[in-house]
């Protein structure tokens, strides 16, 4: 059990055992995968440009047509997050059992920057919530994956260490990761944890400080913690900033995203 993000508090009343303790798919919990299938939707075909008939448009192509659509005012807060984000930190959530909380992570992680983020779902189906992602997921590269060794071994092959939330003989504190290289931070499930498959995967096990009585943190609480502490080490080290080439790129899609009609606009 993940002890640095297990919380007591949480209860899934939508989920009922049948006779032989399989879980039975409620409305609440079909509503959930539904949500969820939204935002996988949502992210779908992006970072790829954009084509018109033939035509292959570069983003400086659509950063130029769309740029008059849009106010300076706009355009500059676009250019101006854009300068904040990297790719150094992926983060990645496996078998959140509620929506609400993986709206939570992605929040946390698209309000520091951390463009990648890797949903690997669950056994179980999620309970649905009313909290939602207020957007923040039409601005991720989101990745879904049906299990911990479909999301870690191109991450591997990458260049990423896989860190994983979890208390175990081998953790050491968050602290002392070596975040000069590139590391994926892997937050587990709200009530068991990581998968004991992704464990057998992490190159490390880390731990978050806990320096009270309370004996762990809520989801959306260690994901906070352990992802400024990544991002504030990385920027401490000088490392994760976009080359000219990523910049662009990002200022061509959020420029899609923030431009209404925008891909009527690129056929004209």
């Amino acid at each position: 059990m993940d002890d640095s993000v297990h919380d007591n508090s949480v209860h899934d009343n939508s989920m009922h055992d049948n006779a032989h303790g399989a879980v039975e798919e409620t409305p609440a919990r079909a509503s959930a995968a539904r949500e969820l299938s939204r935002i996988e939707e949502d992210a779908r075909g992006r970072f790829e440009g954009f084509c018109v008939g033939s035509q292959h448009l570069s983003p400086a192509d659509i950063i130029r047509r769309l740029g008059p659509h849009l106010s300076e005012e706009r355009a500059e807060r676009i250019r101006r997050v854009v300068r904040e984000r990297t790719y150094h930190v992926v983060t990645v959530v496996e078998g959140l059992a509620n929506t609400g909380n993986v709206s939570a992570v992605m929040r946390t992680a698209e309000g520091l920057g951390m463009q990648e983020f890797h949903v690997i779902r669950g056994s179980v189906p999620p309970k649905k919530s009313a909290r939602t992602t207020q957007g923040a997921h039409k601005w991720l590269d989101l990745h879904f994956h049906e299990s911990a060794a479909a999301c870690v071994r191109p991450l591997r092959r990458r260049g990423y260490r896989v860190a994983v939330t979890h208390l175990d003989a081998k953790a050491v504190p968050i602290s002392s990761l070596d975040f000069s290289e590139p590391v994926a931070i892997v937050l587990g499930n709200e009530l068991s944890g990581v998968s004991e498959e992704m464990i057998a995967l992490a190159d490390q096990t880390v731990l978050l400080p806990l320096a009270g009585f309370v004996q762990s943190y809520n989801i959306s609480v260690a994901a906070a913690m352990a992802l400024y502490h990544a991002d504030q080490a990385r920027r401490a080290a000088g490392v994760g900033s976009l080359e000219a080439g990523e910049r662009e790129r990002l200022e061509a899609d959020f420029m899609i995203r923030a431009v209404r009609h925008a891909e009527r606009l690129l056929r004209l």
